[in-house]
């Protein structure tokens, strides 16, 4: 989750709040990707989640990582993430480590970026005893056993969150992703993409599925991360099906976005507990805990990255529904979108693809792949024959887009990872589960060595 942003002082109208996210819009020219992966660090003895202090822990890691240009960032005495020329690092709840990359050209360029990360945390990592998987879920952890950064937003969110649903601790503290920020040329532009992204966005759950255990036992899902965001706080998660109504464009997310609970606001390196208050009457004045403090750009900033839909909208677009994964297949998720947001004739062949699906159609393939993947079926086919179908979309794009690296390899090699899952018809998920199943005999302590990533 994001540290405090920087994006304006006081707000003069809802106008302003439009203008901040049209403002988004760019050339083609200017088009770039953003990619977030998160992990789980570990002790490699004990095999248990690392604590903020002590070795190895979250912070040795941080002050580790400074070795390579990183500059902290501090919340008191706590260094609570790292900030760099071209990115940032910044952690989950329960220590999940983030990289958000840098806004880059291309998917070549992100898998070099993600390449060198992972580098950079080997080598810190191996000093410290720690290791890092990548999972959607912790697959062995007990929510006790879990640790809270040291993060004054987290206090809040971990009060809040059982107020409004039944799973967002485990979405805080146990739980990772992997997701893609995209730019949009025009308001236009924009709800296509969103459109697009949202009704294939359980697609890339199954592509992506990756969260089968859950205590060290089969959970009864492929991707238990997604079945959690159905339960965390509905007022701020899901697939948004005004989206696709007449009439969607920047003011009707501004409307949305703010009626959404807010969960704080950030003064003089504190943050001040909200929970459950509109951004709209902190607008009005009617927080009585805000008295005397005006709403500036740079709470609307913080209060975006707080709503937490299927797709986001930002400056870009955020696609949102994966697992956590391995180091071969985080590239694969900007390739998947990339090639189709960034090339206008698979932008339309998308489209028509999803155009006819109801909202009852796009909940129930939501609902389904969490724990059918592939085999979910949907409009006389499954999920897989879809899947195929959104790859080809996507690799027709990357292909137009001819963007090489000095090899001659195009971004389409990026999809093989995901092709190769469709080929076989089972997942990630399905592919431990057959190992947990078979060659580790009920016990999950395999897995932290075999994918192990580092």
């Amino acid at each position: 989750m994001s540290i405090p942003q920087h994006a304006g002082g006081p707000i003069g109208s809802r106008d302003d709040l439009v203008r901040y996210l049209e403002a988004g819009s760019k050339t083609r020219a200017d088009w770039r990707i953003g990619t977030e992966h998160e992990k789980f660090v570990y002790d490699l003895n004990t095999r248990k989640p690392v604590p903020y202090e002590g070795r190895p822990g979250i912070r040795a890691l941080l002050e580790g990582m400074q070795r390579f240009g990183w500059s902290p960032v501090m919340e008191g005495e706590h260094i609570i993430g790292l900030t760099g020329k071209d990115g940032a690092i910044s952690l989950e709840p329960g220590g999940q480590f983030e990289l958000s990359g840098a806004a880059l050209n291309s998917v070549h360029e992100t898998c070099s970026e993600v390449a060198t990360h992972q580098e950079q945390v080997r080598e810190v990592a191996n000093e410290i005893g720690a290791g890092v998987i990548g999972l959607g879920y912790a697959p062995t952890w007990r929510l006790d056993e879990v640790p809270m950064m040291p993060k004054g937003r987290y206090v809040i969110m971990r009060n809040y969150m059982p107020k409004v649903g039944g799973l967002g601790l485990e979405m805080m503290f146990r739980t990772c992703t992997v997701q893609v920020n995209l730019d949009f040329s025009s308001e236009a532009d924009m709800v296509k993409k969103f459109r697009v992204g949202l009704a294939l966005q359980p697609i890339a759950t199954a592509l992506f599925a990756n969260s089968p255990f859950r205590e060290g036992k089969a959970n009864g899902f492929l991707s238990y991360r997604s079945h959690i965001w159905t339960d965390v706080d509905n007022d701020r998660a899901g697939m948004l099906p005004w989206v696709f109504d007449g009439g969607m464009g920047f003011e009707r997310y501004v409307d949305y976005a703010l009626d959404v609970p807010m969960y704080f606001v950030y003064r003089d390196g504190k943050y001040i507990d909200v929970a459950g208050k509109s951004f709209r009457k902190f607008l009005d004045g009617e927080v009585p805990e805000l008295k005397g403090i005006v709403p500036t750009m740079d709470d609307w900033a913080d209060h975006l990255t707080t709503i937490f839909p299927e797709v986001r909208l930002k400056k870009f677009l955020e696609m949102r529904g994966a697992d956590g994964g391995s180091w071969r297949r985080i590239c694969g998720l900007p390739a998947l979108w990339v090639g189709i947001y960034y090339d206008q004739t698979a932008l339309d062949a998308a489209w028509d693809l999803v155009k006819e699906w109801t909202a009852e159609e796009r909940q129930a393939l939501r609902d389904a792949v969490a724990t059918q993947g592939f085999r979910t079926p949907f409009c006389n086919e499954t999920v897989g024959d879809v899947a195929r179908q959104m790859l080809d979309i996507s690799a027709a794009g990357l292909r137009r887009r001819a963007n090489q690296d000095a090899s001659g390899m195009s971004e389409e090699g990026f999809l093989v990872p995901l092709r190769e899952l469709v080929d076989r018809g089972y997942t990630r998920a399905e592919e431990l589960l057959r190992k947990f199943r078979g060659e580790w005999d009920g016990d999950l302590a395999p897995l932290f060595s075999e994918y192990n990533f580092l």
